[in-house]
């Protein structure tokens, strides 16, 4: 922890020593090759917004290695209106996706095109379900990279309270393109003529006998 000398002022004196606290965002942790990464500065690699993005703070982060979320869990969450209204618990899908968005992010880094790029599910594997997550749970999301290419990963996840295992799972991903491509016009079909119209007309009443 870092000191400074005071000018003196209310309950310091002229040369007492106060602590002096740095708060450290999107930069490396002193001693290591770890980041950790604010709310806005999320927003600037997940695509998602309200009521689906599901991290709210980076706190550990090693580039296609490993990455530590934080999803603080709040009774305002919309899902809980009817998951389950008098027994409030979050969707185990859901705790899935914050694993997948915490992913995301290490993938999401490596790509210099990235606001052109998406960061989409193609897998889960072995997912298990240990406890419930309800309000007031402080879900620690960890992401560790089991294989990484610039355009495909694959990741084991584990969300825990209070250090007691939540959820865990293996997600398979695939960067692609955000804008989707436009799909081939269908050609329209040829206009009938009279000849056409009249012979599917008297088919049509000598099915129903009122020609």
């Amino acid at each position: 922890m870092l000191t400074e000398r005071t000018p003196g002022g209310r309950g310091t004196a002229i040369g007492d020593t106060v602590p002096l606290f740095i708060i450290l965002t999107s930069t490396m942790l002193p001693g290591s090759q770890r980041m950790i990464l604010d709310i806005q500065e999320i927003l600037g690699f997940l695509p998602h917004r309200y009521p689906f993005l599901l991290i709210d703070r980076i706190v550990e982060f090693e580039r296609t290695k490993r990455l530590v979320a934080i999803k603080n869990v709040t009774i305002n969450e919309p899902f809980f209106q009817g998951h389950f209204p008098d027994y409030p618990i979050m969707p185990g899908v859901l705790v899935v996706e914050a694993m997948a968005q915490a992913g995301g992010i290490i993938m999401m880094y490596e790509l210099t095109d990235r606001l052109s790029k998406l960061v989409v599910f193609t897998g889960i594997e072995r997912a298990k379900f240990r406890r419930p997550i309800t309000p007031g749970d402080q879900i620690r999301i960890e992401v560790e990279v089991l294989s990484f290419r610039p355009r495909a990963g694959r990741i084991l996840g584990r969300a825990t309270v209070d250090g007691k295992l939540a959820c865990e799972a293996t997600l398979t991903c695939q960067v692609v393109p955000r804008v989707r491509e436009a799909r081939p016009a269908t050609p329209p079909e040829p206009a009938l003529s009279e000849a056409q119209i009249e012979a599917e007309a008297a088919a049509a009443a000598a099915v129903t006998g009122t020609e």
